[in-house]
Order: structure tokens, then sequence, then C-alpha cells
């Protein structure tokens, strides 16, 4: 064949050779096309390489889950890896505002959150979102409150739909109102399009009146449709977590390990968030659960008086800056920094990282860069002020607390601010 094609090559040469004797020199170029045709033969067959993407999952220390598969009607949740039914696992979930300070205890529907993010406000004390998929069977959540912009930014990155009552309008109005953004907010100053729907008060005698609004499920539903959202994940979703296969444990057996887990310190006090009241995480290696604890207590849900508890701690330090006279704050939580994550009893340092944009999660990852494997179940982060990052204490038990160094405050990203 390739005899065949030369001497075809050959002959047209010699063709276009007598042409350009008899009609000059006009046209020395066209014998270039040939050329090109037997190159591209040439390329077809240097194509078998495609196989590095394997080799990515084999470095993980633990078998993880990687292909969601639908099996008998369930799937593995984004937020926990657990098994969830398809029908929630694969509709967006909600973000719900939650006070935290004891005037509001105890809360409602916070045991079902699959996570739990905490961070300090305006008070030196904490807020929570709780971030739900499975919340059809709850018939409110709350009490529920108003919103930080940092939160939006965090409920963002789980394509959340964001509940508040409220918010702090000169640093929260332009940034919950936008087209691309799904909020669910009862009717204040502030909020374009409310959903008063969506919520609605309970009867707490002896309750100040902002601590009795609770948000209405079959409320959020009805909202939602009315504004048009759609509960479908967008194509390029980033799950939050990378979590160990079924029947597995990511047991870091080489980790330090620590029992007893305090986001302000043993003794609180200070104005980072965490000093107020106190909080702690007690690890029981029974179920391997972290059990929380504040203000001298256990900290309970009302709706099934169980204890609230977790499979993993997140500390994210990030760095804090006090906005105005009203003690607004700020959080950098774009960008990276360090974190501490806790899971099986064990501790592993690390840092977070964001840079993808608001709608991609922080993705937490070791010491040497590699991505940490998360025990399946709920998660509860911490953000933790950088600048109070000193009062963070954790240990095997209550005489045997270590601080951790204070990690240098670089990285996040002060536009937050």
């Amino acid at each position: 064949m390739f005899q065949k094609k030369a001497a075809l090559l050959t002959a047209t040469i010699l063709t276009i050779t007598t042409c350009l004797t008899a009609c000059g020199k006009e046209r020395e170029p066209l014998p270039e096309p040939q050329v090109d045709e037997v190159q591209e033969e040439e390329e077809i067959e240097t194509e078998p390489e495609e196989e590095p993407v394997e080799e990515e999952e084999l470095t993980t220390a633990y078998p993880v889950i990687e292909e969601r598969e639908e099996v008998n009607g369930e799937i593995q949740s984004f937020l926990t890896g657990e098994w969830t039914s398809v029908e929630q696992a694969k509709r967006r979930p909600i973000a719900v505002m939650i006070p935290n300070n004891a005037p509001a205890m105890p809360q409602y529907g916070l045991s079902q959150a699959g996570i739990i993010y905490e961070a300090p406000v305006e008070g030196r004390i904490t807020r929570l979102m709780a971030v739900f998929e499975n919340f059809d069977e709850l018939d409110r959540i709350g009490p529920v409150r108003s919103s930080r912009d940092y939160y939006i930014y965090m409920a963002m990155g789980y394509e959340a739909i964001y509940c508040n009552w409220g918010l702090a309008k000169p640093y929260v109005e332009e940034l919950i109102n936008r087209p691309n953004y799904y909020n669910i907010s009862a009717a204040v100053d502030g909020i374009h399009n409310p959903a008063d729907e969506a919520f609605k008060r309970v009867s707490r005698p002896g309750y100040a009146l902002e601590f009795t609004g609770y948000l209405d499920i079959e409320g959020v539903f009805k909202a939602a449709e009315r504004l048009g959202y759609d509960w479908n994940y967008d194509e390029n979703y980033v799950p939050p977590f990378l979590f160990a296969a079924d029947d597995v444990t990511a047991d870091y057996a080489d980790n330090d390990a620590a029992a007893l887990i305090y986001p302000g310190g043993k003794s609180g006090g200070n104005s980072g968030g965490y000093g107020s009241y106190h909080p702690y995480f007690e690890y029981h290696e029974d179920d391997h659960l972290y059990y929380r604890y504040q203000d001298g207590k256990a900290q309970m849900d009302e709706y099934n008086n169980e204890q609230l508890a977790v499979s993993n701690v997140v500390f994210q330090y990030c760095h804090g800056e006090v906005r105005d006279d009203h003690d607004y704050l700020a959080f950098g939580v774009h960008g990276e920094g360090d974190a501490i994550v806790f899971t099986n009893g064990k501790v592993i340092k690390g840092k977070w990282m964001r840079y993808d944009g608001d709608f991609t999660p922080a993705k937490f990852f070791d010491e040497e860069g590699n991505e940490i494997i998360f025990n399946q179940g709920k998660t509860w982060i911490c953000n933790i002020w950088q600048e109070y990052g000193e009062y963070v204490e954790y240990g095997t038990d209550s005489n045997n607390l270590t601080t951790p160094d204070v990690p240098s405050v670089t990285g996040n990203d002060k536009e937050d601010t």
C-alpha cells in the first residue's frame, strides 16, 4: 500500500515539475498538501495513552466512596456518605440559621442535620448554620435567626437553599438578593423576595420573641415552588468531603489521639466566640461519635430528646475582623488556612483550601497534601477565629490537653471582610 502511494506521489511530482517548466515558478507551493496527507496518517496511530485517572484513586490511604450508585432506591449522601433515599440525596439541602445561646435552648431538629457549621458572631457568642437533606419528616426547624455573610458563602459551597429570619443589612443585603442565589427568608427590611409562608411562630412561654420563630417544612416546599427554585444539584457540583467506603474505618492509627476537644479552651472566658458558653466535644470509643456539651451540660435536640453527636469534628481556622461599633464580624472563608480534623478519636492536622469560587466548598488536606478521608456520618465544623487560635485545646483527658501551635495568619481571602 505504502509503495503504491509513493509511486503515485512521484508521478504527481513529475507532472507538476513539467507544468512548472512550461509556465514559470508561480505555483511552487502546490506539492505541500500531499505531504500533509501523509503526516496525518502517521499521527492517527499515536494515541493509546489515556489512563492516569485510575492511579489517582489508588493513592488514597483507605478505600473511599467513588461514583455514587443507586441500590434499592438508595444512594450515598454527599453530606454524610451514608445510604439515603435517592429523592433526598439527589436534591439540594437547606441551610438554616439557628441561635446557639442559652436563652434560645433547646433547639429543634438539629440532630437531623448532616453538617453543622458554627462560627462567632457579634457579642462574642456563636451561631449555627445546620445543613439538612433529610428534613421531610420534621414539622419544623429552629428557632431561626438572622444572616451574616460568611454563613451565606458557606451555604453557597454546599449549593444549599439558605433559610434565615433577619439579616445584618449593611453586609448582607446585596449578597442575599442576588438573582443566582436561592434564599428563603421571612419578610424583613432588606429582603427583596420574602417567603413568609415558610415561617411560623411557636408558643414558648418565657422565651423572647426572637426565639419563637421557626422554619415550617411544608412552607419551605411551597416557597421554593413559588420562587421557581430548582431542587437539583448543579451538574458541576463538588462534594464537600471524601468519605471512607462502606465497612471501612479511616482509623489514622499513627496519629495522636484526642477524646476531649475544646474549640475555645477548657477554661473558656476568651472573646473568640467559643469562650462564652464553653462548648466541647467528648469522643466515645464504643460508637465512634463525638458528643457535644455546652454551658456545663449535654446539648440536646428537643425534637427527639437526643444529645447532639457527630462522626467528624473540624476546626477551620479563618482570619477575622471586627467591622464596626456594633461588633459585627467578618471572616475570610475563601482562599486557604490551617485546619484540624478529628475522626475516630484521632487528630489530623492540615489545611483547608477554597479557590474555585463561591459555589464550591472548602476541601481539607493533611500535612502531606492528601485529601483527608472522613468517616461516614455527620460533621460539625467550627470556624476558629484565627487570632484566637491560641485558646484551642484537645487531648486524651482533661488533665492531658494540648494547645496546638497557633497557625500563621496567611491565605484567607480578606475580600470577605
